[in-house]
């Protein structure tokens, strides 16, 4: 994981994120770039509905944010002597510390974080809230569902490690494959790798003891747990509650096995994760 994408805005909870990217920068020696997320121009503006005046203001917050954006980047950078990555063009050796750029120009919209995250190893975001001021979901799910790309989550207070001991929560699903599959890196460092199964939170496919075979191929050693669900004792909840007893500082979680617009209305695993989640999440769809 060499390169890694930090959408980048102006709110509570950039510290934490850029403090929980940089914790995996030191892991893989990764360059960490980010940009200005930059909220696209509201409809109504754009349909010439609101006086040109509200287009200016709106531009110049837009602008105001976006450099706001790349202080607070810049600055956390030099609060922990990150060093500047050489500009484009310059040769470049191997990358075996973390270093830093800024994207500057970056488009309006939320796309543009599915669109750009593409190239990156990984993206890391702040775990979606309610605040005007982010993370946004949209932007979270257009990284989600237009990268390709895994995705850490930071919680709201940065962890002192990340992937120490690793949650796997393994439903057998396609989506958990993937994000399993995209952990790799973090899995082969690991201290210790737990596969949790919630019985009756899971789909048709290969066992935790297949999975876990599998990884021993690659000189992981895991342990495995199962617990059971029920109407009172859903996976969400379950897959929390043991990450946090058994001290795990990564949970590697698919998202959205179940539809996203179910999950909106009656609420799910991913929903639940992506709202109550204290330590850092990979995940991918």
């Amino acid at each position: 994981m060499k390169s890694i994408l930090v959408p980048t805005e102006p709110n509570d909870a950039m510290w934490s994120t850029l403090s929980t990217a940089l914790t995996a920068a030191k892991t893989f020696g990764s360059r960490l770039e980010g940009f200005a997320v930059r909220v696209s121009v509201p409809t109504v503006v754009a349909m010439d509905v609101a006086p040109s005046a509200s287009l200016a203001f709106f531009e110049e917050e837009n602008a105001e944010a976006a450099r706001q954006s790349r202080d607070l980047f810049a600055k956390f950078m030099a609060d922990h002597a990150v060093p500047a990555a050489p500009p484009a063009g310059q040769p470049r050796g191997p990358q075996t510390a973390p270093s830093w750029a800024w994207l500057d120009d970056a488009p309006e919209g939320d796309n543009f974080v599915g669109h750009y995250g593409r190239i990156f190893d990984l993206i890391v975001m702040g775990r979606p809230s309610t605040d005007p001021q982010g993370p946004h979901m949209s932007t979270f799910e257009a990284g989600l569902f237009e990268s390709g790309r895994p995705i850490l989550l930071a919680p709201p207070k940065p962890s002192a490690t990340v992937g120490r001991h690793v949650l796997i929560a393994w439903n057998c699903s396609t989506e958990q494959a993937r994000a399993t599959a995209f952990a790799m890196p973090f899995l082969g460092r690991a201290d210790q790798v737990t596969i949790l199964t919630v019985e009756g939170a899971v789909v048709p496919g290969p066992s935790a003891e297949q999975l876990a075979a599998n990884l021993a191929l690659h000189g992981i050693k895991t342990s495995l747990a199962s617990i059971k669900g029920g109407d009172n004792r859903t996976a969400g909840p379950i897959i929390l509650d043991h990450a946090q007893r058994a001290g795990c500082d990564l949970i590697v979680k698919g998202a959205y096995t179940q539809s996203r617009l179910r999950q909106m209305i009656f609420g799910g695993t991913t929903r639940h994760i992506l709202t109550y989640a204290e330590i850092p999440v990979l995940t991918a769809h």
